[in-house]
């Protein structure tokens, strides 16, 4: 697979600048290697910065730091894009365990209470709304590469809409999976991001509002005309249904 070079950003981008995805190359795969985790520290992906670069530069090896990260192969990175340079839950907190108090003789001491370990969404200022009208096809399901957003079926030219305000940072098909591709970048954090399309009809660097048209909705990556809706914070996909409004 040759190299390729596309502009996109995720979440630090200047409204009238441009970025680029970094995509390496799908004959190279990450070493293993002796890494120093760095707990609660992260690196932010500037233009030009590659996986592995970054990796060797913070003394991680580039397989410790995809991994951490949830970043399969081709292993894309984008500028803006908030890279963990420690494990997931090694961060600069460290749990502590308080003794317990052995139980009076004669006492039998309450069972222990299960507990879920539920994450609740992060809190958005995004005013999010639908991006189209139709039935949902597929849903989120976290941790599963091909499944990071939500279809929504509908038909042919039909208006794919901006979930909220934002600067587009990404107008283009260099993305493989996902067709015409519009990225909307919201704040620093937030970011939406709306496959498959017909017809893109803005360009990057251009302001859109909330409910404005920005595509025609299309089957371009796809069998069926579908829209692919994705939401991300901090480069991170996020459930799209856990912050729509209810309909």
């Amino acid at each position: 697979m040759r190299m390729a070079i596309v502009l996109v950003a995720l979440v630090l981008l200047s409204a009238c600048g441009s970025s680029r995805v970094i995509r390496e190359s799908g004959t190279r795969v990450p070493q293993a290697g002796a890494s120093t985790p760095k707990p609660g520290q992260t690196v932010t992906v500037k233009r030009g910065d590659t996986l592995y670069g970054l990796a060797i530069d913070n003394g991680i090896s580039p397989l410790d730091l995809a991994t951490w990260n949830s970043i399969s192969p081709p292993y894309t990175i984008y500028p803006g894009q908030r890279l963990r340079l420690y494990p997931s839950g090694s961060g600069a907190r460290t749990a502590t365990t308080t003794p317990t108090r052995p139980p009076a003789t004669g006492s039998t001491p309450p069972p222990a209470q299960p507990t879920s370990p539920t994450t609740a969404p992060a809190r958005s200022s995004v005013a999010w709304r639908w991006p189209a009208d139709g039935q949902i096809i597929t849903r989120f399901a976290n941790g599963d590469p091909t499944k990071q957003g939500i279809g929504i079926a509908g038909n042919g030219g039909q208006p794919v809409r901006a979930a909220g305000d934002g600067v587009v940072v990404y107008s283009g098909s260099g993305l493989v999976g996902y067709g015409e591709l519009i990225i909307v970048k919201h704040d620093d954090q937030w970011l939406s991001a709306y496959g498959h399309n017909r017809a893109r009809l803005v360009n990057e660097g251009e302001r859109v509002r909330s409910g404005q048209q920005i595509a025609e909705m299309g089957r371009s990556g796809t069998a069926r005309d579908m829209l692919h809706f994705e939401i991300r914070h901090n480069g991170k996909p996020v459930d799209p249904l856990a912050y729509l409004p209810r309909r």
